[in-house]
């Protein structure tokens, strides 16, 4: 006897893309707040498309860590506890002090006229109110910076912490302060300018330290937004 197997949606990455895209962005705008449900059912509607479609994305988005999925509960916007802001807040130090290390060895001017022009996107990304791009852009600084040693490793590992500290930032950092985080990152460049590692090194560790204590963890998640009107107009089909 043939056993009848349910198949999952028709293969479609641009769609997956554009509703994982769309979530994301909702998210780190701060559209989407912590703790937010994001019900497969309210979400198909959205985007007119199947629920299994919508659970790919959002078990996508749960493995890079950007939302929460509890068990017989569905998928929520990650709401980080006191104690995981503090963790990962301590990982970026840790780890950032060591790339500094060794990009003091091998710094040269076209690392430098890198970060140049990044800060100069970033602080424009900022001055215009770009909220997605502003906390997209602060994350691709440190990018930059443990990119420049060519370590697939080490990249890895920033690019896992930043899936969860970005979402942090998006949530619960005060919009208006990315332009703080653009002058931290400019004398984190100052320093490393100067061949003057352990004052980068301090500059970076206080900088991971402003952001944490600028993130305003809300009790209060509020009114249930409605998803119908975050995604209006993302419909697919």
């Amino acid at each position: 006897m043939n056993a009848t197997r349910k198949r999952g949606p028709k293969a479609d990455p641009e769609a997956d893309e554009a509703i994982h895209g769309a979530i994301l962005t909702a998210i780190v705008e701060g559209r989407l707040k912590a703790g937010t449900k994001l019900a497969e059912h309210r979400l198909a509607e959205c985007f007119g498309v199947s629920r299994e479609r919508v659970r790919k994305v959002l078990q996508r988005l749960g493995a890079e860590r950007r939302i929460e999925i509890i068990p017989n509960r569905g998928a929520r916007v990650a709401r980080p506890s006191l104690e995981e802001i503090r963790a990962v807040y301590e990982a970026h130090r840790v780890l950032e002090a060591g790339v500094l290390v060794q990009l003091g060895q091998i710094l040269d001017d076209a690392i430098l006229a890198a970060l140049d022009a990044h800060l100069k996107e970033e602080r424009a990304a900022a001055e215009r109110g770009d909220r997605a791009a502003s906390v997209r852009l602060s994350g691709a600084f440190h990018l930059l910076l443990v990119d420049a040693l060519h370590n697939a490793e080490l990249s890895r590992f920033l690019r896992e912490l930043l899936s969860r500290s970005s979402v942090m930032v998006s949530v619960y950092e005060p919009a208006n302060q990315s332009l703080c985080a653009v002058d931290e990152h400019g004398a984190i460049v100052e320093a490393l300018r100067a061949r003057d590692i352990p004052r980068a090194i301090n500059l970076s560790r206080h900088h991971f330290l402003h952001v944490e204590q600028r993130l305003k963890l809300d009790t209060d998640p509020g009114e249930a937004p409605d998803l119908m009107e975050i995604f209006a107009g993302a419909a697919l089909g």
